[in-house]
């Protein structure tokens, strides 16, 4: 799915020199517990050697100590500059990348952006005419496993069931029946908005008793009715099996992704057939779509993106990418050569997909990762854009 990443921009925006990691942080079993000890101390050296400034080093070394309490698989991603720690995400579940570490001229957002793609947050009801219980988790980690939240709801058990006596009391008994469930339901569909308005999950899926769930789902504001399905599960029931809830989970998730990717690139494979169209492929048009702030949408291949961790550490941040750009300090903020700032200070080179996001963060766009396969012609990056494209794009490099 696509991400946003505005939360980040005025850090991106800043110059001076970067240290970004990627590591395990939970305490994990009693054999892992040296190694997990050691780590920050490795991590330290490691930026030292690099070129990090010792106030850097140190604050990253604090901010990677293990976590008391945490159960693994866990991992902590973390930006430090001027001594501070300005980014510090607790990542739960395994870890999509190798363990990364790099000192640069800019905030590397990529291997949060790696993982948070494969970590959409979901939201899980089993709910009865009493009441629910609502729980928040993430896609790397499963149900009811460390690092979820889950909320209860307990509403009204007076006049709970239907009881067939007969005549005008009878009437009067089933139509209090049918508020108490009404109003119960009403609570449970109020935490169920409350968490998609604060945690934006990809899917809402509601089990449970099929009246029950059926008035929650009514009730649901048109943003979470808008991710919501209802699935065959129960787990309130004694007796319910947990994995059906989890299978159901895991097939809307996968659809969500899968209907995601599938309109992004089908637009793009339209607007790829108009003469100068909503869209731009390849290095040079998607740049020059940035330096316009002209991206709606940054779509960058698993080519550009894939784990920095596995052949890169902060000794040796070129040998990632076989791409570099220059990074500036103003608009335009990213471009493939010197005349093209503008004016802009340069602030260095930085791999591709780290200039990209950093251009598409401050232009106001979100990132989506695709496999090189499905992007048409297999560019390395494409864009959907705000507005037609105007005249020719710098040459590719």
């Amino acid at each position: 799915m696509s991400m946003t990443l505005s939360k980040y921009s005025k850090l991106l925006a800043a110059g001076g020199t970067w240290c970004t990691v990627l590591t395990d942080t939970g305490t994990g079993t009693a054999d892992s517990l040296e190694a997990a000890d050691v780590r920050p101390g490795h991590i330290r050296d490691e930026l030292l050697a690099a070129g990090a400034a010792s106030a850097d080093a140190r604050a990253v070394e604090e901010a990677v100590k293990p976590l008391e309490g945490v159960p693994s698989p866990v991992a902590r991603f973390v930006i430090a500059h001027d001594g501070h720690v300005e980014v510090d995400e607790v990542m739960t579940g395994e870890r999509v990348d190798s363990p990364y570490v790099n000192v640069g001229v800019i905030p590397d957002l990529l291997p949060l952006l790696r993982h948070s793609t494969a970590d959409m947050p979901f939201v899980a009801v089993s709910v009865d005419r009493t009441g629910a219980d609502i729980t928040l988790a993430h896609a790397a980690r499963p149900l009811g496993a460390g690092g979820t939240s889950t909320y209860t709801t307990q509403g009204i058990t007076e006049n709970l069931k239907k009881v067939p006596t007969g005549g005008w009391s009878q009437g009067q008994f089933q139509h209090r029946t049918e508020e108490v469930w009404r109003k119960n339901a009403e609570e449970v569909a109020a935490e169920i908005d409350r968490l998609v308005e604060a945690e934006r999950p990809a899917v809402v899926a509601i089990g449970g008793d099929i009246r029950a769930r059926e008035l929650v789902f009514d009730q649901l504001s048109d943003a979470s009715r808008a991710v919501a399905a209802q699935v065959e599960s129960h787990t309130r029931a004694g007796g319910a099996d947990p994995e059906v809830m989890h299978a159901a989970v895991e097939r809307l998730l996968a659809e969500v992704e899968a209907r995601s990717q599938y309109q992004l690139l089908d637009k793009l494979a339209e607007e790829k057939g108009h003469n100068r169209g909503r869209a731009a492929f390849g290095l040079g048009e998607v740049v020059h779509a940035l330096q316009q702030a002209q991206v709606q949408t940054l779509v960058l291949s698993n080519e550009l993106t894939r784990d920095l961790g596995a052949d890169n550490t902060a000794a040796g941040p070129g040998s990632r990418s076989a791409h570099n750009m220059l990074v500036l300090a103003a608009s335009p903020w990213v471009a493939l050569e010197k005349s093209e700032a503008l004016g802009a200070q340069v602030l260095g080179q930085a791999p591709a997909a780290s200039a990209l996001i950093r251009a598409a963060v401050l232009t106001d766009a979100d990132v989506e990762l695709v496999p090189i396969t499905a992007i048409p012609g297999r560019a390395n990056a494409a864009a959907l854009l705000r507005w037609n494209t105007g005249p020719a794009v710098p040459r590719e490099r």
